[in-house]
């Protein structure tokens, strides 16, 4: 307010409006101010290039704006369309720092224009003016290390210098030999642009090489078989859903080829093909009864079987289909192939098998059973102390009975009752009962099971680590040897006849094949017993189980444990040579 429309305002506004006026400006000091509304921070662009205080190029845009008066502040962004891939532009940002810098701070040397020799301070100031330097604008160019992307900067005149032109730009062009992939329309513009200085355009884009993809195989069966039971919200297991075995039919397509792709070459900014390599071809994995189709992208089933990936390549097994029960109908069963058994084997008789084998029902009473493969049994296995199971893989079963178990991988059960197991893996018994009663358990990795032993305390014997199956095969050897080594003695007490010749030979050869198979036996124990001499005490096995009764005993090689007491959630372990319970 003036001095005059003050003196208006005492002389005719009241008493009251003064004091108004004269607290107004009290009143609004107190007034809390609103915040203005923060802009909201702008993201960084990736393909900025930062410029740090000391670069020559900021002396150079300071002598440029001394000399033309205002002038846009320097644009350096590598991709303002975003266009080029991430990894280009952080492979390509400290190349092009690191030539802009040796460029710029080249142009500020030749710009500076000093004066040489020593004159006075005056005759100095004249002969710079007389010496000042000039120099014509120049376009710059960097180009990226596959000579793919082509970027342009525009150093301004200095001094009375030529301001860059059209034909200066396409001259500068042709001498760094960038014909290729030119946007002609930028360049064009980049001539007349206010920000043309300071400002780095990508004025050529040339073609990227691109390689062929190699060839694959596409798989119509699985690799590998998932030998995995599920169980339900009730502690059950469906045997039955374990699909182990997967038929195929004469002519099925077991995989096909996908053939490679040749590669699309590329060019760059400087008219030069850029070379792209084809993709590689893969070869059908054609094993054992298979065959390839007639186009050569197929592989086929050349008879019905079961489909099986083994080492490198798909094998088709034959599978030999039993519609009912393993009896005197079918007699004993040898097979190279599977075995799918829809029934029960029945007491006395044998399957023996190279591959996998199902069996629908149960194993009767001094059954035997011998698979190559995994072995699967619907309903369990019911021995008599005479029943005797192998497998080369996996074993599952609704529950096993006064049986002997051979397997080489894992077992999986709900129940074993005064059984004989001998596992190079694991023994898991953890759906329905999932109970561990009478017998003896041997399992070279690990034991779980909801309960071990009785509440009767009947003695159950759990043993961990060392090499089950081997074990057991020496002890079934050197049985076999006392039974020849009987018969032997009794040929021979024998008169002479051809038939005794004839069996002496016999014996004697499978005495010959036996020592020699127990002598890799045990040399295979030997080496075993060499790794877990250097094995740390952790990876020599445990048992884990909701509750171990009394009458338990639990042993690790010569150590042993016998539990006085009903242990509840126990992991047994051996720590220190020592078994303890946690």
């Amino acid at each position: 307010m003036s001095f005059k429309d003050k003196i208006t305002s005492l002389l005719f506004s009241s008493k009251k409006d003064v004091q108004a006026d004269e607290t107004l400006p009290a009143e609004q000091e107190q007034m809390p101010q609103e915040a203005p509304n923060a802009p909201e921070p702008v993201p960084e662009d990736p393909s900025r290039l930062e410029i740090p205080a000391d670069h020559p190029i900021r002396q150079l845009y300071d002598l440029r704006q001394k000399e033309a008066g205002g002038l846009p502040s320097p644009r350096l962004y590598m991709d303002e369309e975003g266009i080029l891939p991430p990894e280009l532009l952080e492979k390509e940002k400290s190349r092009l720092q690191s030539s802009l810098k040796s460029v710029c701070a080249t142009r500020w040397k030749a710009a500076k224009g000093r004066t040489r020799g020593k004159h006075s301070k005056k005759k100095a100031e004249e002969e710079a003016e007389d010496e000042q330097t000039v120099m014509d604008a120049r376009p710059w160019f960097h180009l990226s290390s596959d000579k793919v992307y082509a970027w342009m900067l525009i150093f301004p005149p200095v001094g009375t210098g030529e301001e860059v032109t059209r034909d200066m730009i396409y001259q500068a062009l042709s001498a760094q030999g960038i014909s290729y992939g030119l946007d002609t329309a930028l360049l064009d513009r980049a001539a007349h642009d206010r920000e043309r200085y300071f400002s780095l355009y990508l004025v050529a884009r040339g073609t990227p090489a691109f390689d062929g993809r190699n060839g694959n195989i596409v798989d119509s069966f699985p690799r590998a078989i998932q030998r995995v039971l599920e169980v339900n919200e009730f502690g059950q297991v469906d045997y039955t859903s374990l699909n182990l075995i997967c038929n195929v039919e004469e002519g099925q397509e077991i995989c096909h080829l996908v053939r490679p792709t040749e590669g699309e070459p590329g060019r760059t900014v400087t008219n030069q093909e850029i070379p792209a390599k084809s993709g590689r071809s893969v070869p059908l994995p054609r094993g054992r009864n298979t065959e390839i189709s007639e186009d050569g992208d197929a592989l086929i089933a050349s008879m019905p079987g079961h489909v099986e990936f083994s080492g490198t390549t798909f094998q088709v097994k034959p599978v030999l289909d039993i519609g009912g029960d393993v009896d005197f109908s079918t007699g004993n069963i040898k097979f190279v192939g599977d075995v799918n058994i829809k029934g029960d084997v029945l007491s006395g008789f044998t399957v023996k098998a190279m591959g996998n084998v199902y069996v629908g029902g149960v194993v009767e009473a001094g059954g035997t059973v011998e698979a190559g493969g995994d072995l699967t049994v619907v309903k369990g296995i019911l021995g008599d102390g005479t029943t005797v199971i192998r497998a080369g893989r996996c074993i599952f079963a609704k529950y096993i009975e006064n049986a002997t178990i051979f397997v080489r991988e894992n077992l999986q059960t709900d129940c074993i009752v005064n059984g004989r197991i001998y596992c190079d893996g694991e023994v898991i018994i953890r759906s329905g009962r999932g109970s561990i009663i009478g017998g003896r358990v041997w399992a070279a990795k690990r034991i779980s099971a909801s309960a071990v032993g009785a509440k009767s305390e009947v003695k159950t014997s759990v043993a961990l680590g060392g090499m089950p199956c081997a074990t057991l095969e020496k002890d079934l050897v050197r049985k076999k040897l006392a039974r020849l080594a009987a018969e032997l003695e009794r040929l021979e007490a024998q008169l002479d006849s051809p038939a005794k010749s004839s069996l002496l030979g016999k014996v004697r050869m499978k005495i010959s094949v036996s020592e020699l198979r127990l002598r890799q036996l045990q040399e295979e124990l030997d080496a075993a017993r060499e790794e877990l001499k250097n094995q740390k005490e952790a990876d020599s096995g445990r048992m884990e189980c909701g509750v171990a009764y009394a009458g338990t005993e639990i042993s690790f090689g010569d150590e042993l444990l016998r539990l006085r007491h009903e242990t509840h959630q126990c992991v047994a372990k051996l720590l220190c040579g020592e078994i303890v319970l946690m």
